[in-house]
């Protein structure tokens, strides 16, 4: 094997290993993004349905006589 071949070579696999690195990186780094994705959007739909519980409580309370006799006395 000349001198030409074997630097050729060394060159060939050190580049080599150096994609499959990054790429080895990359994939841990989006694991740990899809991890955190998931705990907001987890966290999103803890919100979201106590926002739906208070909008229910509004709507008992708007929709109730009480309320309609009241904003019908500071009409008048």
């Amino acid at each position: 094997m000349s001198g030409t071949t074997m630097i050729f070579l060394i060159v060939l696999v050190s580049v080599g290993f150096g994609a499959i690195r990054e790429i080895y990186i990359t994939k841990l780094e989006l694991k740990k993004r899809s991890t955190k994705g998931d705990q907001d959007v987890e966290s999103l739909k803890t919100e979201i349905s106590a926002l739906k519980e208070r909008i229910v409580v509004l709507e008992k309370l708007v929709t109730d006589d009480g309320y309609q006799v009241s904003k019908d006395i500071s009409k008048l």
